[in-house]
């Protein structure tokens, strides 16, 4: 959710007026990722500034004499743009001997009519003029366009603020000593000061580089911005005010009353998994550093944390007294006041079972009488555990020797409550689960052992997840093939394939129907998978240039998952000898499950009209399924390897 801007061209006070509108989703970033190029920049050409890598692709079919149609993928009628300067635009004309041209400039043509522009954006028309020629043939289409609101902030005449960059909004909860943030945006010649709810002024100073000018608006905009106690914000009865003035100019707007919470106890919230998924082992509440922001910590239902504020749909809470992060208002129940919150100290740390350690897994089995908040990160033969708001008190604990898997664990009180628990593996960090034991009040981390590989066939015996990615969302080409609908049949190819080297793959969807991104990870894990590979294509958001940063990249998100990753990249640049865009973290809900490795496959782009007519070729299409499998192969082939033989 967003504040739409509202302008105020009047001196003396003005009262903000808030409206509250969805946030609008664009479509093709919805696989993809880009840097945007510097905010007014000449607009590239619509021809490639860089020529497309074609090796590995197969000839785009020639489509000739056919019905001269324009068909435009993206944008859509009135689709919102997010950048100002350039974009792309792609779609179809029907036919590949038809000359092309968008607001005046040449747009090359596929040989099956697909198109693809770079194109300045149309700010002062705000719409793409499209104009397709065959012969004495013309066809022409108007695709309107709008752009985000922007009235520029002058540095003369009628003073003007932008109220909807005002913040903090509505509904911040804070502690009357917390430092909030105060801030909006103005004409950079403009003095700005909040009135504190105390009778005191806090002058505000310029906190940003000033609004680059990309038009002809002549846009004087700086963000001013202070920081004051939560207190200065807290009186409903004698709300604080941002004033702005230049000259005999001002502006005033009243800043939403912050919710003071207790200062002479906790409030608590207990976490709860608003997920869909049919299971407790997979439920979790995804934390993050900041609102709305990356998540890094999958905490169990069931927790109990204080709570320390409240911002924009999300509820801060304490990890222990170091450490405070963000969950969403629908994961987390308020606890009646006085709750008296949980003190978590560990007995002896166990591991189990001790007798058979053939067994898939170990666990490692420490009390602490009620759910913590945790955290596990793993790679290489190290994995280690941090549990936030507890005391280590261990009586005996197995160090050296007990187990085939955990050859040693060493703790350590990182701070007052704050443990970290080391385990050094015999193996490399494969998978685990995080576990609340309710019979034992314990926590456990069930650590799982690699499974038995035969170096000559590392697949057989071994469940793989074959995951096509999408729908929901996706992107599409510029004919109109759509990423679920063409990533569907490799991963119908990858599952024969790893059928005939002896493996169990199992699929996350057998249709071009929907399936949720958590339940594609609770069947995983339920198949006791050993493996997950999610194949899709790739897009870019607004403002990127497609010519320039097409290729192949292989994303994981836990570290553990990065050597898979790999081994499928080099795979798929080998067969595919596109641009090579790297192996990347990324915050993956699909690769979030952590029982297995887990790699997301973006072979190729879906928008470029030569990629796209590949994804339409049963040959390439099992080209794409021989390059995953190859990768799974090297993967699981190098952990067969003797320790000294595995470095990628």
């Amino acid at each position: 959710m967003r504040r739409t801007p509202q302008y105020f061209p009047v001196a003396g006070t003005a009262t903000a007026w808030w409206l509250v509108i969805a946030s609008l989703v664009v479509p093709l970033a919805a696989c993809g990722s880009g840097a945007r190029p510097a905010t007014g920049a000449v607009p590239a050409p619509a021809v490639p500034v860089a020529p497309l890598v074609k090796a590995g692709l197969p000839p785009v079919p020639a489509v000739r004499g056919a019905a001269v149609a324009i068909r435009v993928q993206y944008p859509g009628p009135n689709q919102l743009l997010t950048t100002r300067d350039s974009t792309f635009i792609l779609g179809s004309v029907g036919s590949g001997d038809v000359a092309l041209r968008i607001n005046g400039v040449t747009v090359p043509v596929a040989p099956n009519g697909a198109f693809l522009g770079w194109l300045g954006a149309p700010l002062a028309t705000a719409r793409y003029e499209i104009e397709a020629v065959r012969g004495a043939d013309t066809v022409r289409r108007t695709v309107p366009v709008r752009f985000p609101a922007r009235t520029p902030l002058m540095g003369g005449g009628k003073l003007r603020v932008d109220s909807g960059s005002l913040a903090p909004g509505r509904g911040v909860w804070a502690r009357n000593s917390d430092l909030l943030r105060v801030s909006v945006r103005a004409p950079r010649n403009a003095v700005v000061t909040v009135l504190g709810a105390d009778s005191v002024r806090y002058p505000m100073l310029a906190a940003g580089i000033p609004a680059p000018v990309t038009d002809s608006t002549g846009d004087a905009a700086t963000v001013f911005a202070t920081e004051v106690a939560a207190s200065v914000l807290a009186d409903s009865a004698r709300p604080s005010r941002v004033l702005v003035t230049r000259g005999r100019d001002s502006v005033l707007l009243a800043v939403p009353p912050v919710r003071a919470l207790p200062t002479t106890s906790r409030l608590l919230g207990v976490l709860r998994s608003t997920s869909t998924v049919g299971s407790d082992t997979d439920r979790v509440v995804s934390a993050r550093t900041i609102v709305d922001g990356t998540y890094k910590w999958q905490l169990l239902p069931g927790t109990v944390l204080e709570v320390t504020g409240r911002q924009s749909g999300f509820t801060r809470v304490r990890l222990d007294a170091q450490l405070d992060v963000w969950v969403d208002n629908n994961d987390i129940a308020l606890l009646p006041a006085g709750t008296a919150l949980p003190r978590r100290v560990t007995g002896g740390f166990r591991m189990t079972p001790f007798v058979t350690p053939a067994a898939e897994y170990v666990d490692v089995v420490i009390g602490t009488g009620d759910r913590p908040a945790h955290h596990v990160e793993a790679e290489g033969y190290t994995m280690t555990l941090t549990l936030y708001g507890v005391q280590a008190n261990p009586d005996i604990s197995p160090i050296i020797g007990n187990d085939s898997l955990v050859r040693r664990m060493v703790w350590e009180q990182v701070t007052t409550d704050r443990v970290k628990i080391t385990l050094q593996l015999s193996q490399p960090a494969y998978g685990w689960l995080s576990l609340w034991d309710d019979a034992r009040r314990a926590f456990v981390l069930r650590v799982r052992r690699l499974p038995a590989i035969d170096a000559a066939h590392p697949l057989r015996g071994l469940t793989i997840a074959v995951d096509p990615g999408h729908p929901p969302a996706g992107s599409t080409g510029p004919t109109g093939l759509y990423e679920g609908d063409a990533v569907f049949p490799v991963g119908l190819k990858l599952v024969e394939l790893l059928r005939e080297r002896g493996a169990n793959p199992v699929i996350t969807r057998t249709s071009l129907a929907a399936v949720g991104l958590a339940e594609r990870g609770v069947q995983s894990r339920r198949a006791n998978a050993h493996a997950f590979i999610s194949i899709h294509l790739n897009a870019l958001p607004d403002g990127v240039n497609p010519f320039t940063t097409n290729g192949t990249s292989t994303l994981f998100y836990h570290n553990a998952s990065e050597p898979l990753a790999r081994d499928v990249q080099r795979a798929l640049q080998v067969r595919f000898g596109l641009r090579d865009l790297g192996v990347h973290y990324q915050n993956l809900a699909v690769a979030r499950p952590s029982w297995y490795p887990s790699a997301l496959a973006e072979g190729l782009f879906v928008i470029v009209p030569e990629q796209e007519a590949a994804m339409r070729d049963e040959g390439f299409q099992l080209k794409y399924a021989e390059a995953l499998l190859e990768g799974l192969e090297q993967y699981f082939r190098r952990l067969a390897m003797p320790q000294r033989e595995r470095t990628p």
